[in-house]
């Protein structure tokens, strides 16, 4: 499969994502949404699948058993919760999202060549770049995540935590992580 073709199959999948979002944003549009996400997915799995095909029936063999657990896990618990308890499970299952976000970015930094970037010691600069930040923004989302679902499903108060000086803390973070990811990407 081509480079572009396979850039462009990710690019389609991008706009349905978004078509999904925004069909999601009300009731009368949500099916719709939810088939856009679905058709989007699809096709992004299948062009990672063909594009970076698993080596071997045992990696392949991983690949459907991550997807049984996965899958039939989040199956029994959407089945499971009540449609009112249906934000704080959006909120659980984010974090999830987020802890993945790192974790790839983990995989590729301890097994670059898996991912077509380098080797470990001489990986690529806008690769590093591309982990420092899935590693920053996947564990912003999954602490966000973990404390919007606290705050839903009532283990934690819904009041605003507010800090002195938050907006000065907020940038000083901010500037610490651009600083720690051009260190690491240097």
């Amino acid at each position: 499969m081509s480079a572009d073709l396979v850039a462009l199959l990710y690019l389609l999948a991008g706009v349905l994502f978004i078509l999904a979002l925004r069909g999601l944003s009300s009731p009368e549009t949500s099916r719709r949404g939810n088939l856009f996400a679905m058709v989007g997915m699809a096709i992004a799995i299948a062009t990672t699948l063909a594009s970076h095909p698993p080596a071997g029936f045992g990696a392949w063999g991983l690949l459907v058993l991550g997807l049984a657990i996965g899958g039939s896990t989040g199956a029994v618990i959407a089945r499971r919760v009540p449609m009112t308890a249906m934000p704080e499970l959006v909120a659980g299952f984010h974090s999830l999202v987020g802890m993945a976000a790192v974790l790839v970015a983990a995989g590729a930094l301890y097994a670059p060549a898996a991912f077509d970037i380098g080797t470990v010691g001489a990986i690529h600069t806008s690769s590093l770049i591309e982990m420092s930040l899935g590693v920053a923004i996947g564990a912003v989302t999954f602490t966000g995540s973990v404390i919007a679902f606290l705050k839903l499903s009532g283990r934690m108060s819904g009041a605003p935590i507010i800090l002195p000086a938050r907006h000065a803390i907020n940038i000083a973070l901010a500037l610490a992580i651009v600083a720690l990811i051009a260190f690491f990407a240097r």
